[in-house]
């Protein structure tokens, strides 16, 4: 028996994973992208912070819970393919890419053969839709002070609000939201940038805002918060 084991066939060893192609796009422009992070067949792992791209190879600084038994069998030896989603706030495009993972000491994930996949204008999963209580705060001018309004959907550029208030283009608010209820409260100074017709009943008004003065914790905490809504609201809960 030991003689015919020797002589029996081993299993081949996995494939490498593929090389990107010499014309694919360096990835370097894309430092400091806030992302999420899923596998190939859209199972959320987590979200992140893309640091320190080079040519093909980047860091993942995780700041979400992993979502995804699969990362505990993730190793060195048995690298984990993955799609990477994130908005460049310069270029104002979303980003698509593609790599394989392994993990790092301090919620820091390396990929290796990291390609851009496609950029392009589909801003849709980077906003989340919400029906949520809110409050708008304006310091001086015409309808100075605080007054509810209902929040219709947040990205980390903007935000889309109704009221009964009339504001104008150019007005600059406070827009404070607390988008998950086992979180605090996120506060954002914005201006109005359009308006528009609203359907609701009792809020006539409904403004499009675009964001100013947001650090980079700021953004964090709402692509965070974000992403961590979207996720709740894709497990029906």
């Amino acid at each position: 028996m030991a003689l015919f084991d020797k002589f029996k066939k081993k299993a081949p060893p996995p494939p490498p994973p593929p090389k990107p192609t010499q014309d694919s796009e360096d990835v370097s422009a894309y430092s400091h992208m806030r992302v999420e992070v899923t596998t190939k067949d859209g199972q959320m792992l987590f979200v992140a912070k893309l640091m320190y791209p080079q040519r093909h190879t980047a860091e993942l600084h995780q700041y979400s819970e992993a979502e995804n038994s699969l990362l505990e069998n993730c190793s060195e030896a048995e690298a984990l393919p993955v799609h990477i989603r994130g908005y460049h706030d310069r270029l104002r495009k979303a980003v698509y890419m593609e790599g394989f993972i392994t993990p790092q000491p301090k919620h820091i994930w390396l990929v290796s053969h990291l390609y851009v996949a496609r950029v392009g204008n589909d801003r849709a999963f980077f906003r989340l839709d919400t029906n949520l209580e809110a409050s708008i705060t304006k310091f001086s001018g015409r309808n100075a002070g605080e007054f509810p309004c209902r929040l219709r959907n947040i990205s980390v550029g903007g935000a889309r609000f109704s009221s009964q208030q009339q504001y104008w283009e150019g007005d600059k608010l406070l827009l404070t939201v607390k988008l998950l209820e086992d979180r605090d409260p996120s506060i954002m100074y914005c201006q109005v940038l359009r308006v528009l017709e609203s359907e609701e009943e009792g809020a006539p008004f409904e403004y499009g805002c675009q964001f100013l003065e947001l650090n980079e914790a700021d953004q964090d905490k709402i692509t965070e918060n974000i992403f961590a809504a979207q996720r709740k609201s894709r497990k029906g809960s």
